[in-house]
């Protein structure tokens, strides 16, 4: 049996970044995700947000232009426009951006294990005893410690006795080229709850290409008949006749905020299984960077220490301090579920003393609760 100091299992954003920042720290790490390819079955819209991209060397081939402007439409496609100085977002090309973030791990000294799914933990008095496999394969490997970045429904939390996720929407969404840009790139949001119950409906044009998704709790809605209607009903926005298609992406997504216990002496939560995504909007690249940088320190300490009192600061109480209002936020729209309703609350944000809250929301730096990272500018990654 081998034995690594910690396994991370799932390979996303948030367990590649832990992954590679312990491979840097001279941890030995295994790496395990079901896909045989991260650049298959990619889930996430993508979309970076400024705070993230001036905060972690995110390599330039791997993001489409800026996006400085939003376009916000109510039911009945009334519309307020948002414009920022900044560049607000750039949307990540994730495939690519995995692959790369996979390379540097693997670089650091990763080992990693493909077309591999988790299925069991045993606690020792060392450690635990990690069962995988694979299509053909069974295999039991000691670590000292296991991540959690197995997504919204987690497994590894379950085993591990942590919280779980209990609140979130579905989003799906495609993929598209060929779509003439008039005017510069920008951020489509349509808020109805016909189409996108609880959440909203949106289309990004970056120039390069365009993402049409929608999303919403799934009690209220069908997902791919949502995303049907909506393609039509945007013909006057874009125009799709050329389209070509180039994946379809989609996935489950948590909305009830950083969980509570996330964290023991027998391993922790990253990512959406550590439910690290904003209430209210939804993104989720942000706080997934960030608390997974956040992790890799907590437990690099502790294993360098052997005191479990460095784990007491990877505590999702203390960020959750910081979601109140954003919960609150998010429970008014999960009850706004008539469109006269939300045409209100539209009619509400283009008045100038709600239209700066509209601004704050799409254009602000709260995405996650500040976290003393020590952040260093970070080597942009090659291309190699």
């Amino acid at each position: 049996m081998e034995n690594y100091d910690v396994i991370v299992v799932g390979a996303g954003l948030a367990g590649l970044q832990t992954a590679r920042l312990l491979g840097e720290r001279g941890f030995r790490i295994l790496l395990v995700d079901r896909k045989a390819s991260l650049d298959q079955s990619i889930h996430t819209t993508g979309i970076f947000v400024r705070r993230t991209l001036e905060d972690f060397a995110l390599p330039e081939d791997c993001l489409g232009p800026p996006v400085r402007h939003v376009r916000l439409y109510s039911p009945a496609r009334r519309s307020m426009d948002l414009t920022s100085p900044h560049d607000e977002f750039r949307v990540g090309r994730i495939g690519l951006l995995y692959l790369r973030f996979l390379n540097q791990a693997i670089r650091a000294g990763v080992e990693w294990m493909p077309a591999t799914r988790y299925v069991e933990q045993i606690k020792t008095k060392d450690g635990l005893v990690v069962r995988l496999a694979g299509q053909s394969f069974a295999r039991w490997v000691r670590a000292r410690y296991i991540v959690g970045a197995d997504g919204a429904t987690s497994r590894v939390s379950c085993d591990l006795g942590l919280e779980g996720n209990r609140e979130w929407i579905v989003g799906v969404e495609e993929v598209l080229e060929g779509v003439p840009l008039e005017g510069p790139p920008r951020f489509h949001c349509f808020l109805d709850p016909r189409l996108a119950p609880g959440y909203l409906a949106w289309l990004v044009h970056d120039g390069e290409e365009v993402h049409l998704g929608v999303g919403g709790y799934p009690s209220r809605f069908d997902p791919l008949g949502a995303l049907r209607d909506f393609r039509l009903s945007v013909a006057g926005i874009v125009d799709l006749g050329e389209a070509k298609l180039i994946e379809r992406r989609g996935g489950s997504i948590p909305v009830g905020g950083v969980l509570q216990h996330i964290a023991n002496e027998r391993g922790l939560l990253i990512g959406d299984a550590a439910g690290a995504v904003s209430p209210l909007t939804a993104g989720g690249l942000d706080p997934c960077l960030r608390l997974s940088t956040f992790a890799a320190r907590v437990i690099g300490d502790y294993l360098e220490t052997g005191d479990a009192g460095a784990l007491a600061a990877y505590s999702g109480e203390l960020f959750r301090t910081r979601f109140i209002s954003r919960l609150w936020m998010r429970r008014m729209i999960a009850a706004a579920q008539t469109p006269a309703l939300v045409e209100l609350g539209c009619a509400l944000l283009r008045m100038p003393l709600l239209n700066s809250l509209a601004w704050h929301v799409f254009f602000g730096r709260g995405s996650f609760p500040d976290i003393d990272l020590h952040l260093a500018p970070e080597p942009v990654m090659s291309s190699g």
